[in-house]
């Protein structure tokens, strides 16, 4: 009856007489569901279910029985049955149970491939750079990712911070669990406390039930507080008894709840300057500074952004479709120019950009944004600053990595033409991280 039924609908069935006959059909493979009698010769449901289980068969299983109770249904549940249906009962309930089935297998390879695909992006192989320095970060971030230890990326907006601790996070132990990332600068202080750590009902006027914070989400994985910077000194104090005891106190509860949580904070900030100013805890800064990765701007990686605009084409010529689409080696030549304020960031929206607006199969500079059609040379001042140490040390920063081109190398000779020792010259290479 079943057999009949199914197949009007569609379904490819196959019978088998009993649980030792169906094991050996099920152990070629090729089977999506498995409807099985708890009652049978030879080998009963129960049974046929702890070795299907033992033999790694991935078949949904659903059990069927006009003789079952409770604590039937209840073991077959635990030792790995779907759903559980009791006899006699309609066709309409097994279409039913089927259909459900299919779904949660749908979802459930639907969210395996979702996985996959994360690891594959931010796996090491895919994150581009032939820059020595930062293919010393990349060994760096492979070394503390299976760790619990606290990481500060710093870096320039747009260099890529949270590419980073996403790596971390999902070449890590913890790749199963969530990976929550919150801009601590994009929150108002009054709602950040609360975002971060949840609330019970009646905390504040708006609590209407009981929430919990990113903290708690991030249980089991990694939370990536981005612009660390920006944390009020009020929520420091919070976030310093988290690293300290692992614990959290939802606004407004009497009692602490532990959390496992692994913390990766980012900024553009000098942090160090922060405690010295008193804008950040000087015992939070050191919680947090345990293991620090920095991250160098992309006018300090130019041989990086060849790579780059041939990735972010292949990405987004995939996305819209145009994956033939090459870019002029003038656009290149410009590029290698610019001083990329916006950094990673800005390079891949000029690409994307690039790619709506070109109309045939080559990326030109007609198709670049306005503001890039008059490049600004490399060493070009931000002027979303006045500070003039910020202005010096870029432009020592420039003119040291003029000087090695030029010298191919040679700190001798590029400290001569630099007219600094070349004690200085080894000096400031060390302070810039340009060693």
């Amino acid at each position: 009856m079943l057999k009949v039924m199914l197949q009007k609908q569609g379904y490819a069935v196959e019978e088998a007489a009993n649980g030792s006959e169906a094991l050996e059909k099920a152990s070629t493979g090729g089977y999506d569901f498995i409807l099985s009698d708890i009652r049978m010769p030879v080998m009963d449901g129960p049974e046929f279910l702890r070795q299907a289980t033992d033999a790694g068969i991935v078949a949904t299983i659903i059990m069927m029985s006009a003789y079952g109770t409770v604590d039937t249904a209840i073991e077959c549940m635990k030792l790995g049955a779907y759903d559980y249906i009791s006899k006699p009962f309609k066709n309409d309930e097994i279409l039913l149970v089927l259909k459900k089935a299919e779904e949660r297998q749908r979802l459930t390879v639907e969210n395996r491939r979702l996985k996959e695909a994360i690891h594959r992006e931010f796996s090491f192989a895919n994150i581009v750079s032939r820059n020595p320095r930062m293919g010393e970060i990349f060994s760096l971030v492979e070394k503390v990712s299976d760790y619990k230890t606290t990481v500060l990326v710093l870096g320039e907006s747009g260099t890529g911070k949270e590419l980073i601790a996403r790596a971390i996070h999902y070449n890590s132990g913890r790749n199963n669990a969530e990976f929550v990332a919150v801009n601590c600068g994009a929150i108002p202080e009054s709602l950040l406390e609360s975002e971060l750590f949840g609330h019970v009902r009646g905390a504040f006027t708006d609590a209407s039930a009981d929430k919990a914070g990113l903290f708690e989400q991030a249980d089991g994985g990694t939370l990536f507080l981005d612009e660390i910077g920006e944390m009020p000194l009020s929520l420091q104090t919070k976030i310093l008894r988290v690293l300290q005891e692992g614990e959290i106190r939802r606004v407004g509860a009497t009692a602490p709840q532990k959390v496992d949580v692994r913390v990766i904070s980012a900024t553009s900030k000098n942090l160090e300057q922060e405690v010295r100013e008193g804008g950040f805890r000087e015992d939070l800064f050191f919680r947090l500074n345990v293991f620090t990765i920095n991250l160098p701007p992309l006018r300090e990686r130019l041989e990086d952004i060849p790579l780059l605009v041939a990735h972010f084409l292949s990405k987004y010529g995939e996305k819209f479709g145009r994956p033939g689409v090459a870019c002029a080696p003038q656009v290149l030549k410009e590029f290698m120019k610019y001083a990329w304020p916006g950094n990673v960031r800005e390079l891949e929206n000029a690409i994307e950009r690039g790619l709506i607006l070109c109309e045939g199969d080559l990326l030109t500079m007609d198709c670049m944004p306005d503001g890039m059609r008059n490049m600004r040379p490399v060493g070009y001042l931000p002027t979303d600053t006045l500070s003039i140490k910020q202005a010096g040390e870029m432009l020592e920063r420039d003119f040291i990595r003029r000087a090695l081109e030029k010298t191919a190398g040679n700190r001798t000779h590029a400290a001569k033409l630099l007219e600094i020792s070349h004690r200085a010259l080894l000096y400031k290479l060390k302070e810039y991280g340009m060693e």
